[in-house]
């Protein structure tokens, strides 16, 4: 464990011609310490000593968080872990973490890279099926920005809309140089703006934020569908976005269009689609994930989502593989 904080204080004063370096140290140690990912590099005939660039490493297919214990180092050492929401029967993920404290600390330092201060913000919380049930990665993330944020306004919301629509109307009179982050589950973000987008109040300081997640409660629909409807109801010009998962302690956010930029602890590769062993030829693919936050699990994971890059490098999720389950963040291709 001590390798722990040692990898994790390097990550949080990284400087960015780091990020190789520690990519590399991470994958041997985790080829040797993490009994998932060495069988799978068995399995596949590789000999860690022979990866000698980052575009070299394999990546460990997503569903392993579903079926085995992916950490690194001695079992016992883990005891708590984030799960994954499902339907029902479905067989959910399962994170096992070092250290609640570390990830809640690097969520903050990323979220505040870009919006500023959580103390600048009154922060409500819309996570109805997140919040019902136990072990979620997002709510806890978004508990820990309510407290952080040290305004008796914020708070999470279930299905009480119209105390959340009060509330808003209070922060809009109040005047007080601070910004309301509205932060939503997809699906619940749409309720909303169905039930009461005419009733919504005009607020230049507010940031609509979803995170995905429809869960058939309602339609697939592609983003600049949900975008549209969102931006009408809410009387915004945009709508921000954040792209995490339970399988992984960073996250991505989007200030508007489903662009992406990547914190320092993140990187993306896109892997062909025809051929989930090779690089994708193009600026469009299987997205594979290095998050160096993940150095007692897999920092090395290849999901199930569909990505592009745009011409400043920022990431698009298009959606997911067609064969692939349903998981919050689904958005379909169009």
């Amino acid at each position: 464990m001590n390798y722990f904080k040692s990898f994790s204080e390097q990550v949080q004063r990284m400087e960015p011609g780091d990020f190789e370096p520690l990519a590399m140290e991470l994958f041997h140690y985790q080829a040797r310490e993490n009994t998932t990912y060495k069988a799978y590099l068995d399995a596949r005939g590789i000999n860690p000593v022979e990866v000698k660039a980052v575009d070299e490493i394999p990546f460990l297919p997503i569903r392993f968080f579903k079926s085995h214990k992916v950490v690194s180092g001695p079992y016992e050492g883990f005891e708590s872990f984030y799960s994954s929401s499902g339907t029902t029967g479905q067989v959910t993920s399962r994170h096992f973490i070092w250290s609640e404290e570390y990830y809640l600390r690097h969520s903050q330092k990323i979220f505040e890279q870009v919006y500023g201060s959580l103390e600048r913000f009154h922060v409500l919380a819309l996570l109805p099926a997140y919040l019902e049930r136990k072990g979620s990665s997002l709510v806890a993330m978004a508990d820990h920005f309510i407290k952080q944020s040290g305004s008796g306004q914020s708070g999470f919301y279930l299905y009480n809309y119209d105390v959340l629509i009060d509330r808003l109307y209070h922060l809009k009179q109040l005047k007080d140089g601070k910004k309301v982050l509205l932060l939503g589950v997809t699906f619940a973000l749409l309720d909303l703006a169905e039930q009461f987008g005419e009733d919504f109040p005009q607020m230049d300081n507010l940031i609509v934020m979803e995170t995905g997640g429809m869960k058939g409660r309602r339609k697939e629909m592609i983003r600049e569908e949900v975008h549209a409807v969102l931006t009408h109801a809410f009387k915004q010009r945009r709508i921000h976005s954040e792209y995490g998962m339970t399988e992984l302690m960073s996250q991505a956010y989007s200030q508007g269009e489903g662009k992406y930029r990547l914190p320092a602890s993140m990187r993306v590769m896109l892997r062909d689609v025809n051929d989930p062993l090779s690089w994708s030829p193009r600026k469009q693919g299987g997205v594979n994930i290095i998050d160096l936050a993940n150095f007692h699990s897999s920092a090395f994971i290849e999901t199930q989502d569909l990505g592009r890059f745009d011409s400043q490098g920022r990431l698009e999720i298009l959606g997911r593989f067609d064969n692939s389950e349903i998981r919050g963040c689904n958005l379909m291709v169009n």
